[in-house]
């Protein structure tokens, strides 16, 4: 992603990793064309849990392109939404349908996602504080696994760099990520 000051070596080097979008999001902020006003459906449809299987299935085919005969030992892992019930209504049918259509590992119940805490979220503009969950890891799952990490949206990358340093923390050895749409910041 992009240099910037006070960016932690380990989150730099997380970006050095494969990370692919299959789809440009342009923010509601921008003037959309037709195509650009579909993907942002999709993508709230996604994170509605009214697109698991169709994105599931988009998903796979590229797991399987990538990673071919070498895909059982890859562990699927979505980054988790900010509640458990959004998580669960995103990502559990979802990750169950990546990992039957490819033979990957599914880390979805190996990741609760419990208590409360405040977070900031900071897009180029703004700044707001809320109330997100505590993520809990099943640590012995992760240790020596392979992982392919997943996000509905990468905007600067700093979700992604910071679980996937929490998933080498416990052992693993993270790949790479997807994400279904990268934001187009202007």
């Amino acid at each position: 992603m992009t240099a910037k000051r006070n960016i932690p070596e380990a989150w730099r080097q997380q970006w050095s990793k494969f990370m692919f979008n299959f789809f440009d999001y342009l923010p509601t902020k921008y003037e959309a064309n037709k195509r650009e006003w579909a993907i942002r459906k999709m993508i709230w449809d996604f994170k509605d849990g009214k697109r698991s299987v169709s994105v599931a299935e988009l998903v796979a085919k590229k797991i399987r392109e990538q990673f071919g005969a070498d895909c059982e030992n890859v562990t699927f892992v979505c980054i988790p939404a900010s509640s458990a019930d959004k998580n669960e209504i995103r990502y559990k049918v979802f990750a169950e349908e990546v990992a039957r259509l490819t033979g990957c590992s599914n880390a979805y119940k190996a990741i609760t996602i419990e208590g409360g805490r405040l977070a900031i979220h900071e897009s180029k503009s703004s700044k707001t504080v809320h109330d997100v969950e505590v993520i809990k890891f099943d640590s012995s799952f992760f240790n020596g696994k392979k992982v392919l990490l997943f996000d509905d949206i990468l905007t600067q990358g700093h979700s992604y760099a910071r679980f996937a340093c929490a998933l080498e923390k416990l052992g693993a050895k993270v790949l790479g990520g997807y994400f279904l749409g990268k934001t187009i910041l202007s």
